[in-house]
């Protein structure tokens, strides 16, 4: 059975494991005050042109994300997103936990527009009863999105713009930042990530490392005392070298970005595949993000037959097709992919 159901399924590129393993026997301080943290801290500064951000080394994407909002927002206040994003479908409520309301917005594509955030604020802040509503004072959004669609440089622009006019953070899951950054329809680099976000973090468990999300504060109101709700938060790792370890591997010498585009190369080859004839009267694409996540509809026939020896995330199912997430990974093989291809011409 080959897999396609997630880009985080393998444990990590190899380099890391030798970093990690030549690594092992040395004694370093705790908690992120290594010399490994701080060398992975600056490549991260050099990569994204904010030699002036801070840069923390988490687990976890829901830790992260659940860390940041609540270090934001004072209790009264709220985090606007896509009604499909990572905080408001996959994390378990953990923002409504730490006591913030998620003021989730329709979408058919996973992305906001500044229209939209522009509205949420200016509909809240010409309430005659303000008081008694949620304040909205952040918003979160993914890239790529969680169905793997992409913000434009101009789209994020402009929502950046509507957040600074009303001094809410803007506030970037990267989780698949580099899978988003690698593909042929994006036009926006790392830095230009990084000038216009608040706060915004690099994904690693998804991208080749065992785990780990570093995260980037660029806007000096969010720096003082972070480290606080790091530990706070049970987030601030003992042996913190083990993440500095992947990070500093990773963005050494463009590994990171190198392995982003073998997932897309991956992807964009399967995605060929279904464009052609005879693939494409028998599946369509009905969300088309050109990421490393093609989304799939198909027959529950075909889907059948294809999970004999393969397996994919059902998105959506009736009864009679399906919706599923073809998902690729920085350690997707080219023997895969053929084996696929293959399978889904059939």
């Amino acid at each position: 059975m080959t897999s396609f159901a997630s880009d985080y399924l393998e444990g990590a590129h190899p380099r890391i494991l030798e970093r990690l393993f030549n690594t092992n026997m040395e004694q370093t301080a705790g908690y992120g005050c290594d010399a490994h943290c701080e060398n992975a801290a600056r490549l991260i500064q050099q990569a994204c042109n904010r030699h002036d951000a801070d840069v923390h080394f988490l687990v976890g994407g829901t830790q992260t994300n659940a860390t940041v909002i609540s270090s934001v927002l004072r209790p009264h206040q709220g985090v606007v997103c896509a009604s499909t994003g990572h905080i408001n479908v996959h994390e378990t409520g953990a923002i409504e936990h730490s006591g913030h309301k998620v003021l989730a917005l329709p979408t058919d594509n996973g992305l906001l527009t500044a229209t939209e955030v522009e509205e949420v604020f200016h509909s809240h802040y010409t309430d005659p009863n303000i008081e008694h509503t949620v304040q909205p004072a952040m918003v979160y959004l993914s890239f790529p999105s969680e169905l793997g669609t992409l913000y434009s440089k101009q789209q994020l622009t402009a929502i950046a713009d509507v957040c600074h006019r009303y001094h809410a953070p803007l506030f970037i899951d990267g989780a698949r930042l580099g899978y988003g950054l690698a593909s042929p329809a994006c036009d926006l680099t790392l830095a230009d990530i990084a000038h216009l976000a608040d706060i915004f973090y690099i994904g690693g468990t998804k991208q080749g490392a065992l785990f780990g999300e570093a995260l980037v504060i660029c806007n000096s109101n969010y720096k003082t005392d972070f480290r606080y709700h790091i530990k706070q938060n049970g987030a601030l790792l003992a042996k913190g070298r083990l993440l500095g370890i992947q990070f500093e591997t990773l963005f050494e010498d463009g590994l990171y970005m190198s392995l982003s585009k073998h997932a897309i190369d991956a992807a964009m080859q399967l995605r060929s595949v279904l464009l052609s004839e005879p693939c494409k009267s028998r599946y369509s694409m009905p969300i088309d993000g050109l990421t490393n996540q093609l989304f799939v509809e198909m027959s529950n026939y075909d889907y059948e037959r294809l999970s004999k020896n393969f397996s994919f995330e059902i998105w959506q199912r009736n009864q009679t097709t399906c919706m599923v997430r073809i998902c690729t990974s920085w350690a997707t093989t080219q023997q895969a992919v053929e084996q696929l291809a293959k399978a889904l011409s059939l």
